[in-house]
């Protein structure tokens, strides 16, 4: 079955998320160590037929590349260079942690579980996949949905 994976990067953690074999929805999977992430997406993709990587990218309000952006620029490059048969697109990450934390509370998890930042960041990669999942949607729908 064909997916699509998102990746919230993080420098110690990172959240991973994959789409069901439609492409309609995102699920977030797993939260991974930074240094098993590459291990983790080789094993997966020997699982998994992976249709693409969309990686969420930092950026400031004024949509210039935050701080955190050099991070994620390195794992894109060795992304690329682990698995160039399979195309990276970029989705904007603002404000996906404080959507995930709205999300986890509003499913009625326990503080105590909140607090889990792993949580949080899996949670991000999904929303960061179901971003470019509805704006592939919206592009294949034409204007005004028709």
């Amino acid at each position: 079955m064909e997916r699509i994976v998102g990746i919230d990067y993080g420098r110690k953690r990172v959240g991973v998320a994959v789409s069901d074999p439609l492409g309609i929805f995102a699920s977030a999977l797993e939260t991974v160590p930074a240094g098993n992430l590459l291990a983790f997406l080789k094993n997966y993709t020997q699982k998994e037929k992976v249709l693409r990587f969309v990686v969420g990218y930092p950026v400031n309000l004024n949509n210039q590349p935050s701080e955190a952006a050099k991070d994620v620029d390195q794992f894109l490059n060795m992304l690329r260079k682990q698995f160039p048969d399979i195309p990276v697109t970029l989705e904007d990450e603002r404000f996906t942690s404080q959507m995930a934390m709205r999300t986890l509370i509003d499913g009625g998890m326990k503080k105590s579980d909140r607090r889990v930042k792993g949580n949080v960041d899996k949670v991000s990669a999904a929303i960061i996949l179901q971003s470019y999942l509805d704006s592939v949607s919206r592009v294949a729908e034409g204007p005004a949905g028709l």
